[in-house]
């Protein structure tokens, strides 16, 4: 499927006219257009779970709370909050002048105040079994919530847990309006009405998705003009990557947010820096991504050798991250040499992991040999083809210190359910944070997470570190906890029950005329500030 004629475009330049009126002086030079691979499931922040999902909601809702570019907690709606010495009770004074995006339900173009109990509903229903929200874990450490007043909410939780307003600024937490969803019901899904930069005006599934300007959105930039700048936000849904960087070339698309296999070595070089061809046409930006790649080990097979630490330390040891990263991923990433916590975290505090060390790593396996009297260790790495590459590099780099290593090569969904249930001694895996605090990597080892409980894949258990874990999430002062993590990420190194692979890094790509975009560590689509040169 190829676009052509820029129909979609024609489209949307006619119904913002007839909905201005004939005032507007609106055109496709202020249309923000993108192209999403899978064609979004939802557009109710309760079911925002995949990027394909949250870009989209996070353009039409607005929570109590937002992330910044840094990753800092700042206000949205509620325009400030206190929190009890006890780190129990967060208090929060909304704003006075947020309003629902206007709509005709009841036969008239009307919109409404948000208020304190308007959250007070969004909470309940997130927790509503009837609904099934996959993000009502959000709140599962919450005790009680209320409306004090129109401008007052209030949360309590069963324990301090210092993350907490990292959690309410995910999409989940978003303020929806009870009218709407009465109203709608089970099609609220493809007829949102928030208080986002942009509303809703239409949507053909697996076709396009057309966004349109807020103009009573709430927020202005930093010189006092109303957000957004944009009139229009277009999404497309060509599932074929190679007609969306044909696309994007010819200037069809603003932007794109990811490369295929395919061309990537066309596009970025060795080095991760944009071909010189291409550098007068479009803009690359890269930046540290909350998702650490890893290959994870099941220490409770009895029969693996890769229970004993000699052999998982010899591993970390025994393969070069940075040739790694540069051959394989064009310098896309940072080679993970500083533990399981990834950069663009606060917490991060470069810590010495391992780096390539062929002899450490041949002396540990001659040791293992000697201690075990086994005399050709071997391992198996259970992967899925995608990252089939960077597992076949590592097996040539083990076998040049004497360790032998079969790959297993199996389907993602089987590769999910087997290292859930602790199938594979030896198992690749990611870890993206879904709120931004170290915490969301440590609890991968804390024992009481064990899956398929939780997210304890490894069934890593230290005393020690879950002492410590269960000290840092009572913690309030954030330099007090940052020092915790950092020792419990110290234990992860020294036991070694994984083998850290790379940091990710985000990687965006943008038409020259573009400006303001931005980019974060948890790969957030804002389009709150973003305009376009004419």
């Amino acid at each position: 499927m190829v676009l052509r004629d820029n129909w979609y475009y024609l489209l949307l330049v006619l119904m913002v006219a007839s909905c201005q009126k004939g005032t507007s002086n609106f055109n496709d030079s202020q249309v923000f257009r993108y192209n999403e691979h899978s064609n979004i499931t939802s557009l109710d922040p309760a079911f925002a779970k995949d990027q394909r999902n949250i870009w989209a909601v996070n353009q039409l809702y607005n929570g109590l709370v937002q992330l910044d570019d840094s990753l800092q907690v700042k206000p949205s709606i509620a325009k400030n909050w206190d929190i009890s010495e006890d780190g129990k009770v967060y208090t929060f004074s909304l704003r006075d002048d947020v309003y629902f995006h206007k709509h005709g339900l009841f036969g008239i173009d009307s919109t409404r105040l948000v208020t304190a109990l308007d959250f007070e509903y969004s909470f309940h229903r997130l927790l509503d079994k009837n609904v099934a929200s996959p993000g009502a874990w959000v709140l599962q450490n919450v005790k009680n919530f209320s409306a004090i007043s129109d401008t007052v909410f209030k949360i309590e939780l069963k324990q301090a847990f210092p993350p907490f307003l990292g959690l309410l600024a995910m999409k989940y937490c978003s303020v929806v309006s009870r009218e709407a969803i009465e109203y709608f019901d089970d099609e609220y899904r493809s007829n949102p009405i928030g208080t986002g930069p942009f509303q809703f005006k239409l949507w053909v599934e697996n076709t396009k998705l057309v966004l349109r300007k807020n103009p009573t959105y709430f927020e202005k930039d930093s010189e006092g003009n109303q957000l957004p700048h944009l009139e229009a936000v277009a999404i497309t849904f060509l599932p074929d990557k190679q007609s969306e960087f044909l696309q994007f070339i010819q200037g069809n698309l603003d932007f794109m947010k990811s490369l295929d296999a395919s061309y990537k070595d066309d596009v970025i070089s060795v080095d991760g820096t944009l071909q010189p061809k291409y550098n007068h046409l479009i803009r690359m930006q890269t930046g540290p991504y909350l998702n650490t790649e890893y290959l994870g080990i099941y220490l409770e097979n009895s029969q693996s050798i890769i229970k004993n630490k000699l052999i998982r330390k010899a591993i970390n040891y025994g393969f070069d991250r940075v040739k790694m990263i540069k051959y394989l991923r064009n310098g896309i990433g940072t080679p993970a040499i500083n533990g399981f916590i990834p950069s663009g975290l606060p917490s991060f505090n470069n810590l010495e992991g391992y780096r390539y060390n062929p002899k450490a790593a041949r002396k540990l396996l001659q040791q293992f040999i000697k201690e075990t009297g086994v005399k050709n260790p071997s391992i198996t790495i259970t992967t899925n083809s995608n990252y089939l590459d960077l597992c076949e590099f590592i097996q040539r780099e083990l076998q040049n210190i004497g360790l032998d290593v079969t790959i297993d090569v199996i389907p993602p969904s089987s590769l999910r359910q087997g290292k859930a249930t602790g199938k594979f001694s030896i198992f690749r895996a990611s870890w993206i944070a879904d709120y931004p605090d170290a915490e969301n990597y440590l609890s991968l080892f804390y024992s009481k997470n064990f899956t398929p409980n939780g997210p304890n894949y490894t069934h890593f258990k230290n005393i020690v570190f879950d002492s410590l874990y269960e000290k840092s999430i009572s913690v309030v002062n954030n330099l007090e906890r940052y020092k915790l993590y950092q020792k419990m990420d110290s234990i992860i190194i020294e036991e070694a029950p994984v083998i850290p692979l790379y940091y990710d890094q985000v990687i965006r790509f943008s038409q020259k005329n573009i400006e303001d975009l931005g980019i974060n560590p948890i790969d957030m689509l804002d389009l709150r500030r973003v305009y376009k040169l004419n």
